[in-house]
């Protein structure tokens, strides 16, 4: 979990919290799967809704199959949020218009 005090956001996101939801093993139907932003005024939380989904899909049988798994949350002194997955070894960035730091690419031979 992580306090966003970026500038990279809209406004209304500052001071907000982004919590990963890693995801049950032993659920049927499986939950989590995804980051969700809880949204605090003067100091108290108002409003849970879910942020960064599409980890979790449900297949046509009904069943339930991962894309990833949602391990780990950081914020960039430049206001992107960094999740790390640990299904598929990767950190995704996500930024808000153009952000003004460094982005690493993949190397391509992986």
């Amino acid at each position: 979990m992580t306090f966003y005090t970026g500038t990279q956001f809209p406004e209304e996101y500052r001071n907000d919290a982004f919590l990963v939801m890693r995801g049950s093993w032993n659920r049927k139907p499986p939950s989590g799967y995804e980051v969700v932003r809880i949204a605090f005024q003067d100091g108290k939380p108002v409003a849970f809704e879910p942020f960064l989904t599409g980890f979790l899909i449900e297949q046509e049988d009904g069943a339930h199959g991962m894309f990833g798994r949602p391990v780990g949350l950081a914020a960039m002194p430049a206001g992107s949020l960094l999740v790390g997955d640990d299904t598929n070894g990767v950190i995704y960035r996500i930024a808000y218009g153009q952000p003004d730091e460094p982005v690493a690419e993949r190397d391509s031979d992986e």
